[in-house]
């Protein structure tokens, strides 16, 4: 099996200092992708290149403390790709792609973190414009080779990925034209929700992520907005899925999938 695991740390830092390594090292995926690191190059300079044996690669935002994505690997990718070329977002490090590529095949493992919206009018404007572009990025690539993208996308998809979805229809991430987009992903794209693939129809235990207002997290008023989409052939062998919801290093619980797959 090939263990993937996907988890945004608000903070690499603040993640390792509450066990992220040490949980990493008793798991022992085969991968993780990671969101909102949350650091520079130079912050993860001699400390953060590894994780549990786990080599790391990183897309850092222009802006200090803010955004950035990574992915730690046991296998030595073939090649690296910071960015989607996006003029506008590619500064915030929302995407780093590591590319495994034989002569028999083409595989792809990306972490991506979408922006949010909910900090205003502005950004949710830029949540759209991000999406607009990016859809075209994902479907020329799923045309091209196979990958797992995994990340915060900061939708939650169904009503029953968060608890008070009657409460949240006008509030950004359960907005009618976000879940459009991830429904056209999904249909127009052919690209798979790995975890809905196994668990169709879970409600409380597929929640990812808590807000820190009120008692959300002891009373389990959730959201999913961590996913593993993946294209058909790869997410055909997906066999087992666990939400690591006692582990706290962040906001975010991590997702962890097993795969029938060789990268």
């Amino acid at each position: 099996m090939f263990k993937l695991t996907s988890l945004n740390l608000n903070g690499i830092r603040s993640a390792s200092s509450k066990g992220l390594e040490a949980w990493l090292e008793k798991t022992k995926p085969d991968c993780i992708c990671v969101q909102e690191v949350k650091a520079q190059a130079a912050d993860v300079q001699g400390r953060f290149e590894h994780l549990a044996g786990l080599r790391g690669y990183f897309h850092f935002a222009e802006k200090k403390g803010y955004s950035g994505v990574g992915l730690y690997t046991r296998h030595e990718p073939s090649n690296v790709i910071a960015g989607y070329g996006s003029s506008e977002f590619d500064a915030e490090g929302r995407y780093v792609e590591l590319r495994f590529d034989t002569p028999r095949s083409k595989c792809s493992i990306i972490s991506a973190y979408f922006p949010s919206g909910s900090s205003g009018e502005d950004r949710q404007l830029a949540k759209y414009r991000f999406l607009e572009e990016f859809f075209p990025h994902l479907h020329s690539l799923k045309a091209a080779r196979d990958f797992i993208l995994c990340g915060d996308v900061n939708i939650a998809h169904q009503e029953i990925d968060l608890k008070n979805w009657k409460g949240n229809r006008k509030n950004s991430g359960f907005l009618p034209e976000e879940r459009a987009w991830m429904t056209k992903l999904l249909s127009e794209a052919g690209l798979v929700d790995v975890y809905r693939q196994l668990q169709p129809t879970a409600t409380d235990e597929a929640y990812t992520w808590w807000s820190n207002r009120g008692q959300a997290y002891a009373k389990n008023v959730g959201w999913r907005l961590d996913y593993q989409i993946a294209t058909p052939a790869i997410a055909a062998t997906a066999k087992s899925t666990s939400i690591h919801k006692t582990e706290r290093f962040s906001d975010h619980a991590p997702l962890s999938i097993d795969y029938d797959w060789n990268f």
